[in-house]
């Protein structure tokens, strides 16, 4: 018989989780009607549009369970971090609202996406929380604007850097003005769909969308094997 693990509530990965469930518990709304608002945070960005590559992500997230399958995930920090001085201050920013908006400026510049098939959930999180929950809502998800069509939370490289190769997401989304003054690709359009609709043909959603559920179920499994708990569900 094997001692149980102590719950630490105060362990990063649970501390992580707690924010990570704190976004998913967030309204989406449609990224066209985002708002003014300070912070900074986390956000995830959700697909439900018409076009083909994505018809699979889109039919997940459009299914009985709602919103389950991001397609992007990210921070937003703000400048400079927090300094060592002020660790009981909160630095007022709008880095998290920037972020949003300049990212709906990217989908509105595709020629083949539209910006109110997109829906997103943000969270304003102290930042000192902010990479852990982003790192394990990646690792949870695997959205493929993160691992597999590089290049859409990119900045314009700017004069004098444009010998740096146009990404995956600018060749699949062709529009952004700097974009095309960088180097071709070797990949088409129609090389990084088929890839795209494989790999979301392949791809396994978790059981849940959330964190937390799982996360007891996994103890009450393990706690079985003693026959001391009563299940959670």
């Amino acid at each position: 018989m094997s001692d149980p693990q102590p719950f630490n509530p105060l362990d990063k990965i649970n501390l992580g989780l707690s924010v990570a469930e704190a976004l998913l518990g967030r309204k989406p709304i449609s990224l066209d009607e985002l708002g003014r608002f300070n912070g900074a945070g986390i956000y995830a960005l959700y697909y439900i549009g018409g076009f083909e590559t994505y018809r699979a992500l889109a039919t997940r997230n459009m299914s009985a369970d709602g919103l389950v399958a991001p397609i992007y995930v990210g921070k937003a920090i703000p400048a400079g971090g927090r300094k060592g001085a002020s660790l009981n201050a909160t630095p007022r920013t709008n880095a998290l609202c920037n972020r949003l908006r300049e990212h709906a400026e990217s989908i509105e510049s595709a020629q083949n996406l539209r910006l109110n098939d997109f829906r997103c959930r943000y969270l304003v999180v102290d930042d000192i929380w902010i990479p852990l929950g982003e790192s394990l809502m990646i690792a949870k998800f695997s959205p493929i604007w993160n691992n597999l069509i590089d290049g859409f939370g990119n900045h314009d490289p700017g004069k004098g850097r444009y010998q740096g190769m146009r990404t995956r997401w600018d060749v699949l989304h062709p529009g952004r003005a700097w974009a095309d003054r960088c180097a071709t690709r070797p990949e088409t359009a129609k090389d990084i769909d088929r890839e795209v609709r494989s790999h979301l043909a392949r791809m396994e959603l978790p059981p849940s969308p959330h964190f937390l559920v799982e996360e007891r179920r996994a103890r009450y499994r393990v706690n079985r094997l003693d026959d001391d708990v009563i299940d959670p569900s």
